[in-house]
């Protein structure tokens, strides 16, 4: 799925194979060929998408060696940009395609969810031809189907969830939906094949901060998250009132231009050092951003980065440049009491893992590192890649019903928790119990089994 979960084309996988590669599961007895185990798997129709994956006896489900014969087909679609990937069951990516909203963004100055929705319509079909055709297999060489169902923007699920759905229909493939975040924290087992769980893991993205201890497969425990604007945000937004090329994202614009500043120039305040939970907040810092650009009467409107005086570029670089130590700075301390509390829970935790489009930046790594280093962890980062470790473990759905309408109302999770909140990082006034909409995967997970 390496194409559907990414924003990106580059080598480290995408979001569509970060859905379909999240479920690698260990080896169970009896080999079954894929086309035998996707005739067990799909014999009957049955009602619309649940509001809870289906577990199979493990006896129906396949060898390590029979899951390396397993082909999902992964699909993204849960904010901007339309993904997706071919993967084999032993984590091979056959192929990854993306289409990129990035003129949207420039044009819009971020994500419109309407604008976005009409472009994953007219960029899903092709997208997912093109992965199938890159990876020489059809739709009847599939084994099952994985799509974003959650968390994400409603419009945009929409339309990912639809295609898979179809799809399944058409060719009676079991579907498999996957939860974003959790195809982002456990990317990382399928190149790091000796990182076993337990482990913490950090996702810092355009739309999310999340801090979780993964016991286990489905099995997460919430340390913090975000209670306004992300850390993704708050670089692209700043990086928009700076005046910066957004053509190649804000975050890289900002990072290299604070490369040029002092970042003690500008005071601003670090968010929330009064609460001591793992929670993040930028709603604020962007405040202090554009207060700073305003106080200083930089037309940033008028004059873009690459027209500033060079007295100007100093002034704009040091904003930037106070702003990336501030922002990260955050995000240190909050790592740094996430890491405390999981170590309380877990003493054997060996890996810090952090993925999401904030990751690539420089400067938060060798932060970051640091964090890690000082507590005794190894730092494993994933610039991006779910479903194949949960269609393994027998959760999934059946194939759509034959007369399933085309306007059905799926059942999309925008606001999805990963895992359950850690007791000491609970807070009233703040708690996911008065915010979700949908119970966490945790408690879906757990709440099937027993």
């Amino acid at each position: 799925m390496a194409a559907t979960l990414l924003p990106t084309l580059s080598p480290p996988a995408s979001r569509a194979a970060a859905a379909l590669l999240l479920r690698r599961a260990p080896p169970f007895p009896s080999p079954l060929p894929a086309p035998l185990l996707r005739r067990l798997l799909a014999p009957a129709p049955s009602p619309p998408l649940r509001s809870s994956p289906t577990f199979r006896s493990l006896a129906t489900m396949p060898s390590a060696a029979a899951a390396a014969d397993l082909l999902m087909l992964g699909i993204e679609t849960s904010c901007d940009d339309t993904a997706a990937a071919v993967v084999r069951g032993d984590g091979e990516i056959l192929s990854q395609v993306v289409s990129s909203q990035e003129d949207l963004l420039v044009r819009w100055g971020g994500v419109a969810p309407k604008m976005a929705e009409e472009a994953h319509s007219l960029a899903i079909d092709q997208v997912v031809q093109k992965a199938l055709d890159d990876a020489n297999v059809s739709e009847n060489d599939l084994s099952a189907v994985a799509v974003t169902v959650g968390p994400g923007l409603s419009l945009c699920l929409r339309v990912g969830v639809h295609k898979a759905r179809k799809i399944a229909k058409s060719f009676r493939l079991p579907i498999v939906g996957v939860h974003h975040m959790e195809a982002h924290a456990l990317v990382s087992r399928l190149v790091n094949k000796d990182l076993d769980f337990p482990f913490l893991a950090l996702l810092i993205s355009g739309g999310h901060n999340l801090l979780v201890l993964a016991h286990g497969l489905g099995q997460y425990v919430q340390l913090g998250t975000t209670i306004d604007d992300a850390i993704g945000e708050a670089y692209d937004k700043s990086a928009r009132w700076l005046g910066l090329d957004m053509r190649k994202g804000g975050g890289p614009a900002l990072e290299q231009l604070a490369l040029e500043g002092d970042p003690n120039a500008v005071k601003f305040s670090v968010p929330m050092r009064q609460h001591k939970d793992c929670n993040f907040s930028y709603a604020g810092l962007k405040t202090q951003v554009r207060l700073a650009i305003e106080s200083r009467n930089i037309s940033t409107d008028d004059i873009p980065i690459s027209s500033a005086t060079k007295d100007d570029r100093q002034i704009r670089a040091n904003i930037a440049a106070s702003f990336q130590r501030v922002a990260v700075l955050h995000l240190e301390e909050r790592c740094q009491r996430a890491v405390e509390w999981a170590l309380k829970m877990e003493p054997s935790i060996k890996y810090f893992v952090v993925s999401g489009g904030v990751a690539s930046n420089q400067y938060v790594r060798t932060h970051l590192n640091q964090i890690a280093e000082k507590n005794g962890l190894q730092l494993v980062v994933m610039i991006a890649w779910t479903g194949i470790e949960h269609f393994i473990a027998g959760r999934f759905d059946d194939p759509p019903a034959v007369d399933e309408p085309d306007d059905m109302q799926y059942d999309l999770r925008p606001r999805w928790p990963l895992g359950e909140e850690y007791s000491e990082g609970r807070s009233a006034s703040r708690s996911m119990k008065t915010a979700r909409v949908h119970p966490s995967l945790t408690s879906m997970i757990q709440g099937s089994v027993h």
